[in-house]
């Protein structure tokens, strides 16, 4: 039964390489190939079959500990992880990821280091990996309330940075003061603070898209908004992409859109199919009082641009067009602390059991 446990926690460690490719690209493109999911996915179930095969027949404490854990990591964090994303709580790759962390770690692997290869530290030969498993036992529940707690540092860092900056604004919580000429390689939502607390705006995946639909940059729209403010001056239009700083395959990164990749964005011009009737004009008629062709963008995409509406596109043109700066919540790439929290929790532990212990909670 040992053979088999370690078989399982060895098959385990497969999934490590491919959270930390998925979490570099959440920082980079906040796009994540769905491809990735299914492989990761499988590598988590065998491992999991494999330990309940060494579990069975469960009649012994350990085997039934091994069902506890198991049922709740398949039947608590898989329904949560599905409901956190249908409330929009979490993006469709967050989803995925904690469905992979729940499968293929429902218990607290163990892992033999040979101390040869860490520094020659005094407690490092008194103690095991993990040194502080939570009280569940659970390590995808562990990576997940690790992550949370580095989400949580991530606000304080922000939150530091404009203070330390003299940004005192109720925005200095969720966002980073950014000048406009940097939108179009920056993730995250426009941010609007008229009272006291900020109100978000224009996605700027939708604002890329609405670039590429109508084959201009955003340096072009502020030289002359007045111009691009007519929704006759759209005379062609063009592939949107899904607003991915970096385009690419298909992803889950965001809501489905519902329409293919064109060709890449190169030097502000947007590759692809440009859309007219035979005479040259537009192959739709601009609705009456349109101003920014907003409605025309978002008739004309398949899908959804992230929930844009024509009002709140035109109330994000016109401060990217009137100001130098604005407030942008870049949202946190939450892939990246669950990876940082599933290394977490194999090296070191549950942060919050600890944390709890220390205060003579837990």
């Amino acid at each position: 039964m040992l053979g088999i446990a370690v078989a399982a926690d060895l098959l385990r460690l497969l999934v490590l390489p491919g959270f930390a490719w998925a979490a570099y690209r959440d920082v980079r493109t906040r796009r994540v190939p769905s491809r990735l999911w299914l492989p990761l996915l499988a590598v988590g179930a065998l491992a999991l079959l494999v330990e309940a095969a060494g579990a069975y027949p469960f009649a012994d404490y350990a085997g039934r500990l091994f069902l506890v854990r198991a049922g709740f990591s398949l039947f608590f964090l898989v329904p949560f992880s599905v409901l956190a994303y249908r409330m929009a709580a979490f993006g469709g790759a967050d989803m995925k990821a904690l469905v992979v962390l729940a499968v293929a770690f429902p218990t607290t692997p163990s892992y033999v280091v040979p101390l040869w290869i860490l520094p020659d530290v005094a407690w490092l030969h008194t103690v095991g990996f993990p040194v502080h498993p939570s009280a569940l036992g659970v390590t995808a529940m562990s990576a997940l309330t690790n992550a949370v707690l580095f989400g949580a540092g991530y606000v304080a860092l922000l939150f530091a940075s404009n203070a330390v900056a003299g940004r005192v604004s109720p925005a200095m919580f969720v966002g980073r003061w950014t000048p406009v000429e940097e939108l179009p390689e920056v993730h995250g939502q426009l941010l609007r603070v008229d009272g006291l607390r900020p109100e978000r705006g224009l996605d700027l995946d939708a604002l890329r898209m609405y670039l590429r639909w109508r084959g201009t940059t955003l340096a072009a729209l502020r030289a002359d908004p007045d111009a691009h403010r007519d929704p006759a001056s759209v005379t062609a239009t063009h592939p949107p992409t899904d607003g991915a700083v970096h385009d690419g395959p298909r992803t889950d990164g965001g809501e489905e859109s519902g329409f293919e990749f064109g060709d890449a964005a190169v030097d502000g011009e947007v590759g692809g199919d440009v859309t007219t009737d035979d005479s040259g004009s537009p192959d739709a008629a601009d609705p009456p009082g349109d101003p920014w062709a907003a409605e025309r963008f978002l008739d004309d995409i398949e899908g959804s641009a992230y929930g844009t509406t024509p009002e709140r596109l035109r109330q994000g043109l016109e401060r990217v067009t009137a100001e130098d700066a604005l407030w942008v919540s870049p949202g946190l790439p939450f892939l990246v602390p669950l990876f940082a929290g599933l290394v977490l929790s194999l090296t070191y532990g549950d942060v919050l059991t600890v944390a709890l212990g220390a205060l003579g909670l837990a």
